[in-house]
């Protein structure tokens, strides 16, 4: 009898499935914490007596965080592996969420919450680029769209959680449920993702990403800060400059160095301009408003956490069908027309929203929320589309950073800029009531102040919601813009099966295509 060949030995790490399911954990508690944060808001400021202004911070120090280091952050595991990038961010991510549940003041919540955006920035970019190193090319289409999926669920999820934690176990445990997510994901992860690093790692760019921090900072911390410095300050306008100021320096030196963090050469499309411009446009939009949106729920019509979290469902679940869709019109429409016709949406939505009083009809909301849905998803798709599909091959990853990146300071600029113009109408509109400042800034979060009369009352409620609707107006006419802008300047080119701009779709999100 012959000798036995031995069998080889079979083993988890580097497969497929199992690396899918590992990256999967980071995927999701991103994707929570996107939506949770929105619904925990108002309890936040009333255990902490948060000011309105320190409220934004909480939301902004996360997205301004993840928007300027998701670049480096696929840069860093580009260098120094994919594998250990992403367990790190994960560690990162759950003692940060801890932290903030812990540390007990406004302050602290949001330095934490800055060092979450920065652990996020870390670990998205590796999520598709570990599934990029260990799927078969004629596979990965399937492996994208489970990671779509779970991603949207989350997203989908996170208002309901929210609200049943907060009313159960206060506002801490939207973070702390981070926890347990991200233990399970690093023993998994530990045991199958398989370390992979990029063929040509480059140089670091630290001049410009310093520049870019620094700029951006600038910019989103003057337009915060514009309620209580005042828009004509020479505070607010100083910092505003010195924003602008370090941006154009970011430029000139990108036009300069070998590995620029962004090269300029990108933008010589003008169908990669405006698709980046869509998708900022697009979540200036949709995080602007869904900031207020959970405020006016909980506040002023005084619902639940958990009321709140259903009613706004609509919003958040119907993106989990809005880009499967989106993806089907470009590929029958192109991109310019399904950008358009998904921006239009959005507008058409927000004006609809404007007709929204304290106890007017859930219906008379529903109804817009599936429109904006359904437009921010054609947006995000036809973006990607724009951005990542019309970059050239050897930038494709970067452009993929280049979009996430416009579509976080999107929606820091949007709860930044929607918040000022919401408190300039409570100003305006309680201009008589002698309301001190404190009041004031509970009217903004929707709080109606004790001890007034009827009359009072009214005016005060009238105020807040009549500085709600021009924040409606503001983004619709911003959506409506950026969709003339996109009709007329983007390109029509050759159009993708759907399958294709899916995939682009969600790389673009992660940063990393």
């Amino acid at each position: 009898m012959g000798t036995a060949m031995p069998r080889p030995r079979r083993t988890l790490r580097g497969n497929p499935i199992a690396t899918l399911v590992a990256v999967c954990f980071g995927l999701f508690m991103v994707g929570l914490d996107a939506t949770v944060v929105s619904i925990a808001n108002p309890a936040i400021a009333a255990d902490l007596g948060t000011t309105f202004t320190q409220l934004q911070w909480i939301t902004n120090a996360y997205l301004l965080a993840l928007a300027v280091f998701l670049i480096l952050g696929g840069k860093l595991g580009d260098r120094f592996g994919r594998r250990r990038m992403y367990l790190i961010g994960v560690v990162a991510f759950a003692l940060s969420s801890v932290a903030i549940g812990l540390v007990g003041s406004a302050t602290g919540v949001i330095v934490f919450r800055a060092v979450q955006g920065l652990s996020a920035a870390l670990l998205m970019p590796q999520t598709l680029a570990l599934l990029r190193a260990t799927f078969p090319k004629e596979k990965f289409g399937v492996a994208v769209g489970v990671w779509g999926g779970a991603s949207s669920v989350a997203i989908a999820a996170g208002p309901i959680v929210a609200g049943v934690l907060v009313a159960s176990l206060g506002w801490e445990s939207v973070f702390f449920v981070n926890a347990p997510i991200a233990v399970i994901g690093l023993v998994i992860g530990g045991l199958v993702l398989r370390e992979s690093t990029a063929p040509h790692r480059g140089r670091f760019d630290v001049p410009g990403v310093v520049l870019l921090a620094l700029g951006l900072f600038g910019i989103v911390l003057a337009v915060v800060q514009s309620e209580s410095w005042g828009w004509t300050s020479p505070l607010t306008l100083g910092v505003l400059l010195a924003g602008v100021v370090l941006l154009v320096v970011f430029v000139v030196v990108e036009l300069r160095v070998i590995d620029p963090l962004l090269p300029m050469s990108l933008f010589r499309s003008s169908s990669l301009s405006i698709g980046g411009l869509a998708v900022g446009a697009n979540f200036f939009a949709m995080l602007g408003v869904t900031f207020f949106l959970s405020l006016y729920m909980l506040n002023l019509r005084g619902v639940t956490g958990l009321q709140a979290g259903l009613m706004q469902l609509p919003l958040s679940g119907v993106s989990i069908i809005a880009s499967p869709i989106g993806a089907a019109l470009v590929g029958k429409l192109g991109i310019r027309r399904t950008l358009t016709i998904g921006l239009l949406m959005v507008g058409v939505a927000l004006f609809l929203l404007t007709g929204t009083t304290q106890d007017s009809p859930y219906i008379g909301m529903a109804i817009p929320f599936v429109v904006f849905a359904l437009g921010a998803g054609f947006t995000m798709t036809a973006g990607a589309e724009a951005v990542v599909g019309g970059a050239p091959v050897q930038l494709a990853g970067v452009a993929g950073g280049f979009q996430a990146t416009a579509l976080q300071l999107g929606g820091a600029l949007g709860t930044s800029v929607l918040s000022a113009v919401v408190s300039a109408g409570v100003l305006s509109g309680t201009a008589g009531l002698g309301l001190g400042t404190a009041a004031r800034q509970g009217l903004v979060q929707g709080i109606v102040p004790d001890g007034l009369g009827a009359a009072a009352s009214a005016a005060a409620r009238d105020a807040f919601l009549g500085g709600l609707h021009t924040a409606f107006v503001v983004a619709g006419v911003v959506a409506v813009v950026v969709a003339v802008l996109a009709a007329v300047f983007v390109r029509t080119r050759s159009t993708h099966a759907p399958a294709e701009v899916l995939e682009e779709t969600v790389e673009a999100s992660a940063g990393h295509a």
